[in-house]
């Protein structure tokens, strides 16, 4: 077996440095190891795409060699989003397939997201992949598969179009990040009859401009920019492989996932009282206020795309999301998250309205708190960070703990998680008011550093 590093076989995806980790030995044996899976289940073809990062050609020639050694036949979409991967599963009615992308890490990552059938796999069923490998337990097929590449960009434009209609012509500044976006965003939104302003709308796997992750404000400021200097009615980032949409609104203010949920939530009970709405642990109160409001039954639930989409079709929810942008829509559409999809949502219900984004979402609920804050953890002792302070916590408090701890105040709530991506612990804090973010934020940073956890300041 080749030397196979056993820590990039994270919880929902595989991910390392693209030279140093993903090296092409390793990538066929993925290739190989998946290829094994999903022949043993009868599957006889796979797709596989693949991000704009310097690496991704030839992990993609090495994925395709260790797949193909299997017997499968592989078809190549090429230059691809996530979504538009998670689509080809549906329009090639394929068994499998793999998505390669680094998404919003920095540009010397590189990543392999995994399907077997419909869903990606993560947590166990990732481990297996490596055991595989582990074990040098493949399938290999006297005859290789054989590899058929197919453009399908058109054809899935075309079925986002079929599927979103707009009221009126919006104006709208979309920063693709130079990531993935770039490769079809225009196209899709003068498809729904609204003017673009692009912005770095140039696939580039440098990425010259900004870092493709709109979570975080510092990558957001061309945005907010230029949706003040065009009087936009809205902007729009996407990250890396466009799975996660990062809003701002016509004021230039950045619009998280959590109040997005409320936006969206709002177009959606109404016509379904009553039902599951699945609430990410990191979301504000807020959200979980707006759903009570309208009806829906709140589930709180644990991080990371993968585990959310099976809790969807496990209490058939119709749509959740997560902070970090990630959407998923189940009551129109496929229930993977497809951050153009989310964005055509986004604005089919702008253009319904005479009011404008700002003024719609000043009708939503709004507490003070900190930005998801990442403090540096290693991965050998961050699950045991998170057992140190829960334990305390659950001494003091009452918690939400299907993912961390969610420790409830009273009058706001400070979350803990260990990120299963990178070597970090993530904390956020709440408070109804100002007041009561400082002392949760005192109380919480007092918390993380008594478990030994290096000193860190909260993001904002």
């Amino acid at each position: 077996m080749a030397n196979v590093a056993p820590h990039i076989f994270r919880e929902y995806d595989i991910r390392g440095l693209a030279e140093e980790e993903l090296t092409p030995a390793t990538v066929e044996l993925i290739g190989r190891a998946l290829g094994t899976r999903l022949v043993r289940k009868g599957v006889k073809t796979a797709t596989v795409g693949g991000d704009v990062r310097l690496s991704t050609e030839r992990i993609r020639r090495n994925l395709i060699d260790g797949l193909t050694a299997t017997g499968l036949d592989v078809i190549d979409i090429g230059k691809a989003t996530t979504p538009l991967f998670y689509w080809s599963l549906y329009h090639f009615e394929a068994g499998g397939g793999v998505m390669i992308t680094g998404s919003h890490n920095p540009k010397e990552f590189n990543g392999l997201k995994l399907a077997d059938g419909k869903a990606t796999l993560f947590g166990e069923q990732i481990q297996e992949i490596l055991q595989t490998i582990v074990d040098d337990h493949f399938v290999t097929s006297e005859e290789p598969g054989t590899v058929t590449t197919v453009d399908i960009s058109d054809a899935y434009i075309a079925m986002l179009l079929s599927k979103l209609k707009l009221k009126r012509p919006l104006k709208v500044v979309a920063d693709a990040g130079n990531g993935t976006a770039a490769l079809m965003i225009e196209e899709f939104l003068q498809g729904l009859g609204c003017e673009v302003i692009p912005l770095f709308c140039e696939p580039d796997g440098t990425f010259p401009n900004h870092h493709p992750d709109p979570t975080k404000r510092e990558n957001l400021q061309d945005l907010i920019a230029a949706v003040l200097r065009e009087g936009a009615d809205v902007g729009i980032g996407f990250d890396g492989d466009s799975d996660r949409i990062g809003v701002v609104d016509d004021r230039g203010r950045v619009i998280f996932g959590d109040t997005l949920m409320a936006l969206y939530w709002r177009e959606i009970l109404p016509d379904h009282p009553g039902t599951p709405c699945i609430v990410e642990v990191k979301s504000s109160q807020a959200l979980v206020e707006e759903i009570e409001r309208m009806g829906g039954q709140v589930i709180f639930y644990k991080s990371g795309h993968s585990p959310i989409k099976a809790k969807m079709r496990e209490v058939d929810a119709l749509f959740t999301g997560e902070v970090s942008g990630h959407m998923f829509f189940a009551d129109e559409f496929y229930g993977f998250d497809d951050a153009f999809y989310a964005a055509g949502r986004l604005l089919r219900l702008l253009a319904r309205e005479e009011r404008k984004l700002s003024e719609i979402l000043d009708t939503i609920p709004s507490y003070p708190s900190t930005a998801e804050t990442r403090i540096d953890c290693p991965d050998a002792i961050k699950f045991d960070v998170i057992d140190a302070i829960r334990e305390g916590a659950l001494k003091d408090h009452e918690a939400i703990t299907v993912d961390g701890v969610r420790i409830l105040y009273g009058d706001g709530w400070g979350l803990v998680r260990a990120s299963n991506t990178q070597p970090v612990i993530v904390a956020r804090c709440e408070g109804q008011d100002e007041e009561a973010l400082k002392r949760i934020e005192k109380d919480m940073k007092e918390r993380i550093l008594a478990a030994g956890v290096a000193d860190f300041d909260w993001e904002y």
